[in-house]
């Protein structure tokens, strides 16, 4: 069976797929990957199929940050980022249907390409589900994801996280009707619109040790566990990593993934001098933001292996993206989560409410001393490495892809 994985975004969007994708190659099956041409090396060095997706994320992200206010981490910053992502909705579309065009038997779909694929994939008459990486549906049980850090109450979070769903499903509509009109199939009344994912069994990449099942969830709505990315292959640290870290104590890490800065100098500054403050060790990868941070006890780096390189950290300071989150849970290391937009503030207040880090940090308020503060305690107090190492074991029971695996071959073709 030829299964078509779909995703779009940064690295901790995509990177999932391919420990998915390769356990489902293990299974039998042939698998593509359906995402940005960034990512090509990543998918073809997991021995997997690619096609090309439109856009490059870093670009999208870099024209949201220019857009976003001052304090992203809320209402009006999720709203920016919902309204910057219409102007890719149609080339999203476009890629995924040329992307089915050249064959599969199952289609799985993940975050905003989820809706269009599906269109796609009813209208050429593939099975399909969704793979989600964040707790879109709505629940009583937690505030919003994209709402920010505070909750409204079990009745108010079920109240938000509705119109946001609805929301959600009115700003694909337009896009669900272009897919329908190129493939020559009629428009969806407005019922049609609402019910079009209303059966759709989508899973959900995260362990519910981390995020639990929500009970008034609809029973579509299933918890697999992580799909751990694959390393890819050949991947070997640099040299000037493995002596760092070897040369002392172990290091904190600070990186902030997916994040363009327009003040990367400033942020540089910043972490150097919380590093110093805190009297520890510092790896700085430079990600999206650039970070440059340099000093007696700091290393700089750019690509690294979480999985490698987390393990070996005291604490991780990080911007609370999902796929950064998973690894630091999954490395059982302390964090200290600094949020910038959307998901983010999510799992940055997952992580406190779970014990593994001593607060949350929104990037709008970082300073040397409240991030060097913060720091000093996630690598002092014991508990916080107590709970994560907890957690570790908890994660490490897990396999999360053996249900997508078998959803995915019971579906009716």
């Amino acid at each position: 069976m030829h299964v078509l994985l779909v995703t779009s975004g940064s690295t901790g969007d995509v990177a999932p797929f391919t420990g998915l994708g390769v356990r489902l190659r293990q299974a039998g099956h042939e698998v593509t990957v359906a995402t940005h041409e960034r990512f090509t090396g990543l998918i073809r060095s997991c021995g997997l199929g690619f096609r090309r997706l439109p856009l490059d994320p870093l670009d999208m992200h870099e024209a949201c940050a220019r857009k976003l206010p001052g304090r992203a981490d809320g209402p009006l910053g999720t709203l920016t980022i919902a309204k910057q992502g219409t102007v890719y909705a149609a080339d999203l579309a476009h890629g995924i249907l040329q992307a089915a065009r050249q064959g599969a038997d199952v289609l799985v779909a993940s975050g905003q390409t989820a809706l269009p694929a599906k269109a796609v994939a009813d209208g050429l008459g593939i099975p399909s589900l969704g793979a989600l990486l964040q707790p879109v549906a709505p629940t009583g049980a937690f505030a919003p994801m994209a709402l920010g850090r505070r909750s409204a109450g079990r009745l108010g979070n079920r109240f938000l996280s509705g119109a946001l769903w609805r929301a959600f499903h009115r700003q694909a509509a337009s896009t669900v009707q272009w897919v329908r009109a190129e493939l020559g199939l009629p428009p969806l009344n407005r019922t049609a619109r609402r019910r079009l994912a209303a059966d759709w069994p989508i899973w959900y990449g995260f362990s519910p040790h981390v995020v639990p099942r929500p009970a008034d969830w609809p029973p579509e709505h299933r918890l697999s566990g992580y799909w751990w990315p694959e390393e890819p292959t050949g991947w070997k640290p640099d040299p000037r990593l493995t002596d760092f870290l070897a040369a002392g104590p172990p290091p904190v890490f600070i990186g902030f993934g997916s994040m363009p800065s327009p003040r990367s100098g400033q942020l540089s500054d910043v972490c150097a001098e919380a590093l110093r403050r805190a009297g520890v060790r510092g790896v700085v990868q430079a990600g999206w933001s650039g970070l440059e941070a340099r000093g007696d006890d700091i290393l700089a780096v750019g690509e690294v292996s979480h999985q490698w390189l987390f393990p070996r950290t005291a604490a991780v300071v990080h911007h609370g993206g999902g796929g950064t989150t998973a690894a630091g849970l999954r490395a059982g290391v302390p964090a200290v989560p600094v949020p910038v937009f959307y998901d983010q503030p999510f799992w940055a207040t997952r992580l406190r409410a779970l014990g593994v880090a001593p607060g949350v940090l929104p990037m709008a308020d970082v300073t040397a001393e409240r991030l060097a503060s913060l720091i000093v305690r996630a690598v002092r107090e014991p508990a916080w490495r107590a709970r994560a190492t907890g957690i570790r074991s908890a994660l490490s029971t897990e396999d999360g892809t053996d249900p997508v695996i078998k959803a995915v071959e019971a579906l009716p073709r």
